[in-house]
């Protein structure tokens, strides 16, 4: 059985949402998240928490199976459809190893 890791990077401000499709898409109660990260997306803009460039984001990595990986996936972009203009984006990767 092959894992996958989805990382996802959200806008602060609908973190409660987030976290609720997570536990909504698969009961995963496993994750690591990273609060407060700034960056630059194409579509999203400048978050550096200042005055000139407010705004933060938080990273969220979950390490599931290729099926929750999918579902994971699913409730993310039904939140980018209601929630689009605040800022989500998911990826997915392949995990080649991890340790137990």
């Amino acid at each position: 059985m092959t894992n996958k890791m989805v990382m996802i990077a959200y806008n602060e401000a609908i973190d409660a949402e987030v976290m609720e499709a997570l536990e909504a898409s698969c009961a995963l109660d496993s994750y690591t998240k990273i609060p407060a990260v700034f960056g630059k997306g194409k579509t999203s803009g400048t978050h550096l928490g200042d005055d000139i460039w407010p705004g933060r984001n938080n990273l969220l990595m979950v390490c599931c199976t290729d099926s929750e990986a999918k579902k994971l996936m699913e409730h993310v972009q039904k939140l980018h459809a209601t929630l689009g203009k605040e800022g989500i984006k998911a990826f997915v990767l392949a995990v080649e190893a991890e340790t137990e």
